[in-house]
Order: C-alpha cells, then structure tokens, then sequence
C-alpha cells in the first residue's frame, strides 16, 4: 500500500471536515472529557492552504509501534519543534490535521524551526513523545485530548504545550503548558467586559445544551467575584419568551449563553435598545442579521484584519468554517509560543501578541487569553 506524504496527509484529512459539522460547537476543543465529535458527514471540498515558501521538516506520520522515528539531522542552530497530534484517529484526526496545518502555515513564513510531526494517540503517545526528544526534539506541540495528555505529564521532560486544558487529576510537571479554546475563559472576559462598560444589573440567558450551561456557569461566577453580586438569570424557553422579555426590559443589558440559533430568536425579540452581550460562539460567519448590533468577543484572527501577525500568516486557501479556522489560528500561536518556550529561561514570562488573541501565560501554566471585542453588523463586523 502506498505511503501518504505527509503534506497529502493533511490534505485528505482536511477532505473531511464538511462546513455543517465542522460548525458545532463540540467541534472546538473544550475540556471536557470528550473533547471533539467524531465527524460522519460524508467528504466536503479539500482545504489548501495558499502556496507558501517552503521549510525544512522532518516528519513521520507512519512512524512504527516502537517509536523508532526517522528524522532529518536538525539544521544546525535551528530549534527543533515536535508536533505530536492523533492525525490518524477517528474521532480526533480532523481537528489534529487543522492544528497541524496552522502550524505548518507558521513554520514556513517564520522558517525559525524545523518540525518534527508524528502521529500519536493515547495509546502510544508516552512512547512518540520519548523517542522524539531521544531523536533531538526540545519543544513539543501536542497532544490534543485531555486524555493523552494526563498519560503524558509525568513523562515531559521538555517545554510541552498541551492543545487542550489539564485535568486536574494529572500529575504536576513544571514543563508542561496548556494552550486552549475552551469556552469558560470567554465567559469570564464577557462578565468583566460587561462590568466595564458600566453594565450594573445584566440579565443572563442560558441555553439548556452542555456548552450554553458552561458558559453560564462560568460568566455567573465571574460576575459575581467583579460586581460582588449574582446576575438574574433565566432559561432560554422558545415557547413562551414573554418573561424573557420583561426581564430583559428591567434589565440594563443581556448577556446569551445560547446557540446561534436561540439567540438569533431572542435578540429578533427584544426592543432594539437592549444592550446584548455574546461570546465567539455567536460568530459563525455570513451576515447574521438576525445578531446585528449584539457586542462580542472573539480572536484577532478574525476582528482585526491590519493586526501586524494576522496580516503575516497566510489563511487557507479554501476557507474554513469560522470554528474550524479558530482551530488552525491555534496552530498557528502554539507554533509561536514554541519558539519563545525553547529559548526563554525557566520561570520567565512569556506573552504573545497572537493571532488568538492576547496571549499570557498565568497559573497552572496554562496560557490566558485576552480577546478583542466587536460589534456584529446587519452584513459585516463594524
């Protein structure tokens, strides 16, 4: 049977990440403990990504059982970055494929490090991951799945940025760093942004689906240690949205933890007066109507087109959904923040401008995001 190449890899992967699944929320990576949704929509048009210059990268995606893992001697004076993802899994190989393309996309314009890629699930992942350092590798990108990474902690014996959050079940280890998209950090940036704005007495909506009730738990914790009060709250009913509207009118603004589908049908409901609040989950792309002049957050990727590492980092050629693109952006920050990490000295801080947002690296290790804030438009983001 014929090898694939790895650049073909990514492309036939990619084949299979069809706009309307791609779409659902559980498609981002949430700490949860399934973090993606395995995808059975049947092949969609193949993302490329524009034609960039090439990089040196030494790669195995097809690397054996035993980890032995052929590799390119390392240009000298080059960092060498591992990128250990389950791009051959069947729940997570879609997601892994995007990340890795973002990182791909970064490697080729900064060309400040080579990459070393290998498949890798739970199963092997404490097997890859050693035989990559043991082959030259001092930083690695990866893995995807809380999971993985929890069997990997108390192996990581180089700077590691995990693509997800760490259970706190995990064993502690100083060198390992989370970078992720989980969607509580958003709700808790929304509350304070709120508490900015002089917001005072905000209602809060919330959809009864596993994510809306993330986002409002977590957005109710945050007001209440910033405003030193709990918010209203009330669930989202479709039947009979009359109290949902009178509460909204004794309100000074509303803040949804819903889909875009629900909250498209309350906001269509409510007085064109009432400030309305949302996450990035409410920025799917196409004109949204329905959601103009709802305030909300969301990467630089997306809200600041002239952000000087925006502008840098080509976008796919075929373009993505908006939630799986956000996806390919953290590949492309994760590949940024390798680099600080090989060369920065223990203990130090390390910040990025990212095209993920404003990117700190707080408590736990885990990276914090600061995102910008926008406006959505009857056609465009104003």
């Amino acid at each position: 049977m014929q090898r694939l190449t790895p650049l073909l890899l990514v492309g036939v992967l990619l084949t299979w990440l069809t706009p309307v699944v791609a779409q659902t929320p559980d498609y981002i990576i949430q700490s949860n403990g399934a973090p993606m949704r395995a995808l059975v929509q049947p092949p969609g048009q193949t993302p490329r990504l524009a034609t960039p210059t090439p990089t040196p990268t030494a790669v195995r995606a097809d690397a054996p059982a035993s980890g032995a893992l052929a590799a390119k001697p390392a240009t000298r004076g080059k960092i060498r970055i591992g990128v250990i993802l389950p791009t051959e899994s069947s729940a997570l190989g879609e997601a892994a494929a995007v990340v890795r393309s973002g990182v791909e996309a970064a490697a080729q314009m900064d060309q400040s490090a080579e990459l070393y890629s290998v498949d890798a699930t739970g199963d092997n992942v404490v097997e890859r991951y050693r035989a990559a350092v043991a082959d030259g590798v001092n930083v690695v990108i990866g893995p995807l799945s809380r999971e993985s990474i929890a069997k990997l902690a108390p192996s990581v014996t180089v700077p590691t940025i995990a693509l997800n959050s760490i259970d706190r079940q995990a064993a502690a280890n100083p060198k390992l760093y989370s970078l992720s998209l989980i969607v509580e950090g958003e709700a808790r940036q929304l509350a304070r942004l709120m508490r900015d704005d002089g917001r005072a007495n905000p209602l809060l909506v919330v959809g009864g689906d596993a994510l809306s009730q993330r986002l409002g738990k977590a957005f109710a914790d945050e007001w209440r240690a910033v405003a030193g009060k709990p918010a209203r709250q009330m669930a989202f009913d479709a039947n009979d949205m009359t109290p949902l509207l009178q509460a909204a009118g004794q309100a000074d603004a509303v803040a949804l933890a819903l889909d875009v589908a629900q909250a498209a049908k309350l906001k269509s409901a409510l007085t064109p007066d009432v400030p309305v609040y949302g996450t990035s989950q409410l920025n799917v792309g196409g004109a949204q109507a329905e959601l103009a002049g709802v305030r909300f957050i969301d990467m630089p990727w997306f809200l600041m087109p002239a952000h000087p590492a925006v502008q840098r980092y080509p976008h796919p050629a075929v373009p993505l959904t908006r939630q799986t693109e956000r996806l390919y952006a953290l590949g492309i920050d994760a590949y940024r923040l390798a680099v600080q990490l090989a060369v920065s000295r223990p203990g130090a801080a390390v910040r990025l401008d990212g095209v993920t947002g404003d990117l700190k690296l707080g408590r736990d290790r885990a990276f914090e995001r600061q995102l910008p804030a926008g406006v959505m438009g009857g056609n465009a983001l104003q």
